[in-house]
């Protein structure tokens, strides 16, 4: 096995391999000091503390094959070998055994798998269990007195447990969230790589539209003047003009994007704006509003050209999901929660999946999230913003926008 193939381990498996080493060699030990070294240690009580270990990590092994492990799970374990290597020095020197250090290595392992708290309740129990041997020990018969020399072992421990926990464990920490901070970094930048090729295709896609659409508004100018009457003539000009001013609308959305135009505006102007948007856009739709009880007049939040189809997206998400589940009706919710104001969309549909939940990916959907999703979160988090995915605890899915407060 490669020190890459260990590194990918989990906490759990880690603590299982280097503990069938450690049988390995403390079977090998037991055998050796019995067959070849003169002693007046008893063989049994080890070799039974060992078979007890063995029933104990089959066990283990078992129960954590196929799952995951969690932090109180490790920590069991690594308060384990303490219990069992602590019972092997009792019965093989007690705090003069040579390998009583070994104590340190739950503690090692604890420092770089587990959390703070439960990094400390193993590294007292470590310490613990040491104070234990060193208790234990009958008087010393030799005519120099061990006794000092014995605390100082002490003493050189506890200054080993502390050294282990600090250092270690801080170490591991700062590597962890720096590891954490690159992935967030890749995972920003891989979304901003997506965000700039579907703005270069819709770049190029409105500039390949623009001619074709000026040319299809010229001939129809020149067959209105020929054919005033004509009805298909007439039921031309309505989408033509809905085409044009889309056209527009995006060149003025791309023009304040580019040029970071960011206002403060009224939460409650823009929940009037997304009414309005879902009138006009779903004019059979039975939208029912929530606002909290709160005084909304001294509220301010950023908004951009993209805040409000952002919103839209959302909503048009839960139009679909209604209709796969013949429901006509969303809920359209307004409040305040500590220092942000949060606007919900509740739909009565099928639910979402984890896949969906996360928003921040561009993911094959055929339920409605996807790209429109991946772009609104995306304007919400430029807007230091954030969306949530949850499902309803009756029916259906909540998209919730928590945009922070700022100063009017």
């Amino acid at each position: 096995m490669s020190l890459i193939d260990f590194k990918m381990m989990g906490a759990i498996e880690r603590i299982l391999l280097l503990r069938s080493v450690a049988i390995v060699i403390q079977l090998c030990a037991v055998i050796g000091v019995y067959l070849f070294i003169p002693h007046d240690i008893s063989v049994l009580p080890l070799l039974l503390i060992i078979a007890f270990e063995i029933v104990f990590h089959l066990l283990s092994w078992q129960r954590y094959r196929h799952r995951q492990a969690s932090t109180i799970a490790v920590a069991i374990q690594a308060i384990a070998d303490i219990v069992f290597l602590t019972l092997l020095m009792a019965y093989s020197g007690g705090a003069t055994n040579a390998f009583v250090s070994l104590l340190l290595m739950p503690i090692v392992i604890g420092a770089v798998s587990l959390p703070t708290r439960m990094l400390a309740v193993v590294s007292l129990g470590a310490v613990l269990a040491y104070s234990a041997l060193l208790m234990s020990l009958p008087t010393h018969q030799h005519h120099m007195d061990m006794t000092n020399h014995f605390i100082g072992m002490w003493v050189n421990f506890l200054l080993s447990v502390i050294v282990v926990t600090l250092v270690v464990g801080t170490m591991s920490k700062m590597i962890t969230n720096r590891e954490r901070a690159i992935a967030r970094q890749r995972e920003d930048q891989l979304k901003s790589e997506q965000l700039v090729s579907l703005g270069v295709a819709s770049a190029q896609v409105t500039h390949q539209l623009a001619t074709p659409l000026a040319n299809l508004q010229l001939l129809f100018e020149e067959i209105s003047e020929e054919f005033p009457d004509d009805e298909a003539v007439k039921a031309m000009a309505s989408p033509l003009a809905t085409c044009r001013n889309e056209l527009n609308h995006f060149r003025e959305l791309a023009t304040a994007i580019r040029e970071n135009q960011i206002s403060a505006i009224s939460p409650l102007t823009l929940f009037s704006n997304i009414k309005t948007a879902s009138n006009l856009q779903y004019p059979e739709l039975e939208l029912v509003t929530h606002i909290s009880e709160h005084d909304f007049a001294n509220i301010r939040i950023n908004s951009d050209a993209m805040l409000l189809p952002a919103i839209c997206n959302l909503l048009q998400n839960a139009v679909k999901a209604n209709q796969q589940a013949g429901i006509n009706q969303v809920e359209l919710g307004l409040g305040v929660e500590a220092g942000h104001v949060i606007i919900s969309i509740r739909d009565f549909g099928g639910g979402i999946d984890a896949t969906a939940a996360h928003g921040a990916a561009l993911v094959e959907s055929d339920k409605g999230f996807g790209m429109a999703l991946m772009l609104s979160n995306s304007t919400f988090e430029r807007l230091d913003g954030e969306l949530s995915l949850s499902n309803h605890a009756d029916l259906g899915a909540v998209a919730s926008v928590k945009l922070p407060m700022v100063n009017s």
